[in-house]
Protein backbone atom coordinates (compact mmCIF):
# COMPACT_ATOMS: atom_id res chain seq x y z
CA UNK A 1 0.00 0.00 0.00
CA UNK A 2 1.41 3.38 -0.95
CA UNK A 3 -1.75 5.39 -0.40
CA UNK A 4 -1.17 8.39 2.58
CA UNK A 5 -4.83 7.10 4.54
CA UNK A 6 -7.67 9.80 4.80
CA UNK A 7 -8.55 9.17 8.11
CA UNK A 8 -12.36 10.03 8.09
CA UNK A 9 -12.88 8.85 12.04
CA UNK A 10 -9.96 11.60 13.21
CA UNK A 11 -11.44 14.31 11.15
CA UNK A 12 -14.84 14.02 12.56
CA UNK A 13 -13.46 13.60 15.76
CA UNK A 14 -11.82 16.80 15.58
CA UNK A 15 -15.02 18.04 13.89
CA UNK A 16 -17.27 17.23 16.27
CA UNK A 17 -15.12 18.94 18.91
CA UNK A 18 -15.13 22.11 17.40
CA UNK A 19 -18.76 21.99 17.26
CA UNK A 20 -19.30 20.71 21.19
CA UNK A 21 -16.94 23.74 22.03
CA UNK A 22 -18.86 26.17 19.65
CA UNK A 23 -22.61 25.31 20.68
CA UNK A 24 -21.46 25.78 24.44
CA UNK A 25 -20.72 29.06 23.99
CA UNK A 26 -23.91 29.75 22.08
CA UNK A 27 -25.96 30.79 24.81
CA UNK A 28 -28.51 28.67 23.67
CA UNK A 29 -28.83 25.04 22.68
CA UNK A 30 -29.95 24.06 18.91
CA UNK A 31 -32.73 21.23 18.82
CA UNK A 32 -32.39 18.57 16.21
CA UNK A 33 -35.50 15.90 15.74
CA UNK A 34 -35.11 13.25 13.78
CA UNK A 35 -37.94 10.88 12.57
CA UNK A 36 -37.75 7.25 12.42
CA UNK A 37 -40.67 5.78 10.69
CA UNK A 38 -40.49 1.43 10.80
CA UNK A 39 -37.80 -0.55 12.58
CA UNK A 40 -35.70 -1.01 9.26
CA UNK A 41 -32.54 -2.43 11.27
CA UNK A 42 -29.75 -0.20 9.72
CA UNK A 43 -31.68 3.07 9.79
CA UNK A 44 -32.48 2.33 13.41
CA UNK A 45 -28.93 2.12 14.36
CA UNK A 46 -28.21 5.17 11.92
CA UNK A 47 -30.45 7.60 14.15
CA UNK A 48 -29.44 6.20 18.03
CA UNK A 49 -25.84 6.81 16.21
CA UNK A 50 -27.13 10.25 15.38
CA UNK A 51 -28.63 10.92 18.24
CA UNK A 52 -25.93 9.66 20.76
CA UNK A 53 -23.88 12.35 18.71
CA UNK A 54 -26.16 15.51 18.96
CA UNK A 55 -26.41 14.68 22.93
CA UNK A 56 -22.62 14.72 22.93
CA UNK A 57 -22.54 18.09 21.08
CA UNK A 58 -24.54 19.60 23.34
CA UNK A 59 -27.59 19.57 20.84
CA UNK A 60 -31.25 18.91 22.09
CA UNK A 61 -31.93 15.74 20.05
CA UNK A 62 -35.27 13.77 20.37
CA UNK A 63 -36.04 10.87 18.21
CA UNK A 64 -40.12 10.84 16.80
CA UNK A 65 -40.70 7.01 16.27
CA UNK A 66 -43.79 6.24 13.89
CA UNK A 67 -45.16 2.64 13.48
CA UNK A 68 -44.50 1.20 10.06
CA UNK A 69 -48.17 1.66 9.05
CA UNK A 70 -47.81 5.49 9.29
CA UNK A 71 -49.91 6.96 6.65
CA UNK A 72 -48.63 10.02 4.18
CA UNK A 73 -50.67 11.95 5.74
CA UNK A 74 -49.71 11.32 9.72
CA UNK A 75 -45.98 11.56 8.16
CA UNK A 76 -46.53 15.07 6.57
CA UNK A 77 -48.61 16.36 9.78
CA UNK A 78 -46.24 15.28 12.06
CA UNK A 79 -43.36 17.44 10.01
CA UNK A 80 -45.62 20.33 9.86
CA UNK A 81 -45.76 20.51 13.41
CA UNK A 82 -42.22 20.28 13.97
CA UNK A 83 -42.27 22.97 11.75
CA UNK A 84 -44.06 25.30 13.47
CA UNK A 85 -41.89 24.12 16.74
CA UNK A 86 -39.57 27.27 17.92
CA UNK A 87 -37.80 24.46 19.91
CA UNK A 88 -36.86 22.83 16.46
CA UNK A 89 -33.97 23.80 14.46
CA UNK A 90 -33.26 21.28 12.13
CA UNK A 91 -35.68 18.47 11.12
CA UNK A 92 -34.04 15.03 9.74
CA UNK A 93 -36.47 12.45 8.48
CA UNK A 94 -34.86 9.09 8.39
CA UNK A 95 -34.56 7.43 4.81
CA UNK A 96 -35.92 4.54 3.42
CA UNK A 97 -39.52 5.52 4.08
CA UNK A 98 -42.23 2.82 3.74
CA UNK A 99 -43.80 2.46 0.41
CA UNK A 100 -46.82 4.08 1.22
CA UNK A 101 -45.33 7.08 2.07
CA UNK A 102 -43.52 9.29 -1.00
CA UNK A 103 -39.89 10.27 0.33
CA UNK A 104 -39.55 13.18 -1.71
CA UNK A 105 -43.17 15.00 -0.61
CA UNK A 106 -42.41 14.46 2.89
CA UNK A 107 -38.83 16.11 2.07
CA UNK A 108 -40.44 18.91 0.56
CA UNK A 109 -42.72 19.19 3.32
CA UNK A 110 -39.77 19.79 5.97
CA UNK A 111 -39.18 24.07 6.33
CA UNK A 112 -35.99 24.74 4.36
CA UNK A 113 -34.97 26.43 7.22
CA UNK A 114 -34.93 23.29 9.48
CA UNK A 115 -33.65 20.69 6.58
CA UNK A 116 -30.45 19.86 7.73
CA UNK A 117 -30.14 16.57 5.38
CA UNK A 118 -30.30 19.96 2.53
CA UNK A 119 -32.54 17.56 0.52
CA UNK A 120 -35.20 19.96 -0.13
CA UNK A 121 -35.57 21.48 -3.53
CA UNK A 122 -35.36 24.66 -1.88
CA UNK A 123 -31.66 24.33 -0.75
CA UNK A 124 -30.99 21.45 -3.77
CA UNK A 125 -31.48 25.41 -5.51
CA UNK A 126 -29.50 27.06 -3.46
CA UNK A 127 -27.36 25.06 -3.72
CA UNK A 128 -26.61 24.60 -7.27
CA UNK A 129 -27.46 28.72 -7.74
CA UNK A 130 -24.24 29.09 -5.43
CA UNK A 131 -26.73 30.71 -3.29
CA UNK A 132 -26.15 30.38 0.80
CA UNK A 133 -28.10 27.15 2.24
CA UNK A 134 -28.04 23.97 3.52
CA UNK A 135 -26.01 21.44 2.14
CA UNK A 136 -26.44 17.55 2.35
CA UNK A 137 -24.29 15.97 4.97
CA UNK A 138 -22.74 13.69 3.21
CA UNK A 139 -21.79 15.64 0.29
CA UNK A 140 -20.68 18.46 3.08
CA UNK A 141 -18.53 15.29 4.48
CA UNK A 142 -16.59 14.53 1.00
CA UNK A 143 -15.37 18.56 1.01
CA UNK A 144 -14.47 18.32 4.52
CA UNK A 145 -12.25 15.27 3.99
CA UNK A 146 -10.73 16.68 0.61
CA UNK A 147 -9.75 20.02 2.31
CA UNK A 148 -8.42 18.16 5.60
CA UNK A 149 -6.31 16.56 3.23
CA UNK A 150 -4.87 19.66 1.67
CA UNK A 151 -6.20 18.35 -1.76
CA UNK A 152 -6.02 21.43 -4.17
CA UNK A 153 -9.19 21.37 -6.36
CA UNK A 154 -8.89 24.59 -8.57
CA UNK A 155 -8.69 23.43 -11.92
CA UNK A 156 -8.02 19.43 -11.00
CA UNK A 157 -9.93 17.20 -12.98
CA UNK A 158 -12.60 15.63 -10.99
CA UNK A 159 -14.62 12.32 -11.63
CA UNK A 160 -17.86 11.98 -9.66
CA UNK A 161 -19.05 8.24 -9.95
CA UNK A 162 -22.94 7.97 -9.35
CA UNK A 163 -25.52 10.56 -9.93
CA UNK A 164 -28.10 10.62 -7.17
CA UNK A 165 -29.69 13.22 -5.62
CA UNK A 166 -28.68 12.17 -2.14
CA UNK A 167 -24.35 12.54 -3.14
CA UNK A 168 -23.45 12.04 -6.37
CA UNK A 169 -25.00 15.38 -7.85
CA UNK A 170 -24.81 18.02 -4.55
CA UNK A 171 -20.88 16.56 -5.04
CA UNK A 172 -20.23 17.50 -8.51
CA UNK A 173 -22.12 21.02 -7.61
CA UNK A 174 -19.68 21.70 -4.48
CA UNK A 175 -16.46 20.46 -6.99
CA UNK A 176 -17.70 22.84 -9.42
CA UNK A 177 -18.29 25.61 -6.83
CA UNK A 178 -14.39 24.92 -5.82
CA UNK A 179 -13.45 25.12 -8.89
CA UNK A 180 -12.35 22.03 -9.94
CA UNK A 181 -13.53 20.64 -13.75
CA UNK A 182 -15.98 18.14 -12.97
CA UNK A 183 -17.22 15.08 -14.48
CA UNK A 184 -20.57 13.28 -13.84
CA UNK A 185 -20.34 9.64 -14.63
CA UNK A 186 -23.01 7.14 -14.16
CA UNK A 187 -23.85 3.40 -15.54
CA UNK A 188 -24.68 4.63 -18.54
CA UNK A 189 -21.52 6.56 -19.44
CA UNK A 190 -19.22 5.09 -22.05
CA UNK A 191 -15.70 3.75 -20.71
CA UNK A 192 -16.43 4.25 -16.79
CA UNK A 193 -12.69 2.84 -16.35
CA UNK A 194 -11.07 5.18 -18.89
CA UNK A 195 -13.40 8.25 -17.58
CA UNK A 196 -11.54 7.52 -14.21
CA UNK A 197 -7.96 7.15 -14.85
CA UNK A 198 -7.82 10.90 -16.65
CA UNK A 199 -9.44 12.15 -12.92
CA UNK A 200 -7.04 13.26 -10.34
CA UNK A 201 -10.13 12.86 -7.69
CA UNK A 202 -12.18 10.33 -7.68
CA UNK A 203 -15.52 10.39 -5.55
CA UNK A 204 -17.09 6.93 -5.57
CA UNK A 205 -21.09 6.36 -4.98
CA UNK A 206 -22.62 4.11 -6.68
CA UNK A 207 -23.76 1.90 -4.47
CA UNK A 208 -21.87 -0.93 -5.55
CA UNK A 209 -19.41 -3.13 -3.86
CA UNK A 210 -16.04 -3.10 -4.87
CA UNK A 211 -16.65 -1.99 -8.10
CA UNK A 212 -14.06 0.55 -9.01
CA UNK A 213 -10.49 -1.78 -9.52
CA UNK A 214 -6.84 -0.51 -8.72
CA UNK A 215 -6.39 -0.15 -13.01
CA UNK A 216 -9.05 2.43 -13.10
CA UNK A 217 -6.80 4.92 -10.54
CA UNK A 218 -4.52 7.18 -12.35
CA UNK A 219 -0.86 7.10 -10.43
CA UNK A 220 -1.09 9.84 -7.53
CA UNK A 221 -4.95 10.58 -7.74
CA UNK A 222 -7.10 11.00 -4.50
CA UNK A 223 -10.17 8.51 -3.73
CA UNK A 224 -12.80 9.42 -2.08
CA UNK A 225 -15.16 6.23 -1.53
CA UNK A 226 -19.00 6.63 -0.53
CA UNK A 227 -20.09 3.71 -0.86
CA UNK A 228 -21.04 1.31 2.39
CA UNK A 229 -21.62 -2.04 1.28
CA UNK A 230 -22.05 -5.38 3.36
CA UNK A 231 -21.24 -8.91 1.67
CA UNK A 232 -22.84 -11.96 2.00
CA UNK A 233 -19.97 -12.97 4.84
CA UNK A 234 -21.09 -9.66 7.02
CA UNK A 235 -17.84 -7.95 5.71
CA UNK A 236 -18.14 -4.30 4.88
CA UNK A 237 -16.57 -3.17 1.87
CA UNK A 238 -16.76 0.49 -0.14
CA UNK A 239 -17.63 1.04 -3.77
CA UNK A 240 -13.70 1.00 -4.24
CA UNK A 241 -11.57 -2.13 -4.51
CA UNK A 242 -9.63 -0.69 -1.56
CA UNK A 243 -6.17 -2.78 -1.40
CA UNK A 244 -5.99 -2.11 -5.64
CA UNK A 245 -6.41 1.40 -5.71
CA UNK A 246 -4.30 2.12 -2.25
CA UNK A 247 -1.52 0.54 -4.15
CA UNK A 248 -1.89 3.21 -7.19
CA UNK A 249 -3.74 6.22 -5.44
CA UNK A 250 -1.77 8.97 -3.96
CA UNK A 251 -4.69 9.55 -0.83
CA UNK A 252 -7.83 7.05 -0.38
CA UNK A 253 -10.64 6.65 2.26
CA UNK A 254 -10.97 3.70 4.01
CA UNK A 255 -14.51 1.74 4.93
CA UNK A 256 -15.52 1.67 7.53
CA UNK A 257 -14.04 5.34 8.72
CA UNK A 258 -13.58 7.15 5.81
CA UNK A 259 -17.59 9.56 4.84
CA UNK A 260 -19.27 7.59 7.24
CA UNK A 261 -18.15 9.82 10.52
CA UNK A 262 -17.88 12.80 8.08
CA UNK A 263 -21.89 12.55 7.70
CA UNK A 264 -22.99 12.87 11.39
CA UNK A 265 -20.12 15.01 11.75
CA UNK A 266 -21.66 17.77 9.07
CA UNK A 267 -25.33 17.14 10.39
CA UNK A 268 -24.23 18.50 13.70
CA UNK A 269 -22.75 20.95 11.98
CA UNK A 270 -25.55 21.92 10.00
CA UNK A 271 -27.91 21.82 12.84
CA UNK A 272 -25.59 24.60 14.29
CA UNK A 273 -25.73 26.93 11.28
CA UNK A 274 -29.35 26.56 10.94
CA UNK A 275 -30.07 27.38 14.48
CA UNK A 276 -27.88 30.33 13.95
CA UNK A 277 -29.35 31.40 10.96
CA UNK A 278 -32.72 30.96 12.30
CA UNK A 279 -31.62 33.54 14.96
CA UNK A 280 -29.85 35.73 12.96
Amino acid sequence: MSARIIDGKAIAATLRAKIRQYVAELGYQPGLAVILVGDNPASTVYVRNKDRAAREAGIAARTIRLPAATSEAELLATVAALNDDPSVDGILVQLPLPEQIRAQAVIDAIDPAKDVDGLTQVNAGRLLAGVRGLVPCTPLGVMKLLAAAGVSLTGARALVLGRSVLVGKPVAALLTAADATVTLAHSRSRDLPAECRRAEVVVAAVGRPEMVRGDWIAPGAVVIDVGINRLPEGRLVGDVAFAECAAVAGAITPVPGGVGPMTIACLLENTVTAAMLRRA
